[in-house]
């Protein structure tokens, strides 16, 4: 009898053994010298991309009003406090995209949303030409960077070297910059240098040709003032530059500022709403 009791229980201890070194391991945290994600609530997919020099608290309004979604927040280094690392020089935008769509591979996520804001805007249209986007919102940027000041990628390409030096390599520029960033809600301690690359990058892109290879679904949120024939020269200005997209749905709200969801809260979020209702 004891020796059958001890037979039983070296097997169960083997078993029991067996069982824990057949357990999968955890997936180490996703770690990026050009990113950080952090995620919260619980349901489907949706990843959240903030513009220049702005951080995850300007989805923070969007979150609490829409549940049932596992909201995926980014934040690039040398935004709003987050220490620049490999964003301090060289090229921003295009490494960030590859490193948001390595996270998206990493987390495990099937074609998610994807909503992006300004240059956030930007990098959401660089992952669905990527094919990693179930439908793509860009809020308030046009695809032509360039664009959002009157210019074109060709014309202020050049400029924007030069502004970048200006802006990160002279007292006087970098004390324009710092006071620029200290009038943005949200932009405080992010980095001039990855600002000014940032900004150069966007000067540089030119996405408008690229549309008819984007598949996925799209929607473009953006900001009119109250004056209509303003308004009315914004919309045609969108509809221009979105058109090789097929069955893009265009949104003016109004009347608003740049920071959309902050200005029109419950219409930008009954917006977003209605967008992911699709995924």
């Amino acid at each position: 009898m004891g020796g059958g009791l001890a037979l039983l229980g070296a097997g169960l201890a083997a078993g029991l053994a067996g069982g824990l070194s057949a357990a999968p391991a955890l997936a180490p945290p996703f770690a990026s010298r050009r990113i950080a994600v952090t995620a919260r609530g619980a349901g489907r997919d949706v990843v959240l991309i903030a513009g220049l020099a702005s951080g995850p608290g300007l989805w923070n309004g969007v979150i609490g009003a829409i549940p049932g979604y596992r909201w995926h927040l980014v934040h690039v280094r040398g935004f709003a406090g987050l220490a620049a690392d490999a964003n301090a020089s060289g090229p921003v935008v295009q490494p960030v995209a590859d490193e948001i769509g390595r996270y998206i591979g990493a987390a495990g996520l099937s074609r998610p949303a994807i909503v992006g804001h300004s240059m956030g805007g930007t990098l959401a249209m660089l992952l669905g030409l990527k094919g990693l986007a179930g439908r793509v919102m860009v809020v308030d940027m046009l695809p032509e960077g360039a664009a959002m000041v009157g210019g074109t990628a060709s014309g202020l390409g050049f400029l924007a070297d030069q502004l970048g030096d200006y802006f990160t390599g002279t007292k006087a520029g970098r004390a324009y910059l710092a006071q620029m960033l200290a009038q943005m809600p949200g932009a405080q301690g992010s980095d001039p240098d990855v600002i000014a690359n940032a900004l150069r990058d966007l000067a540089n892109v030119d996405l408008g040709p690229q549309l008819p290879r984007l598949t996925a679904p799209m929607e473009v949120v953006y900001a009119v003032g109250s004056d209509a024939s303003q308004a009315s020269a914004i919309t045609r200005t969108f509809r221009a530059a979105y058109a090789p997209k097929r069955d893009v749905k265009l949104l003016p709200i109004g009347p608003s500022g740049h920071m959309v969801m902050a200005d029109q809260p419950a219409r930008f979020n009954a917006a977003l709403a209605d967008f992911l209702k699709g995924i």
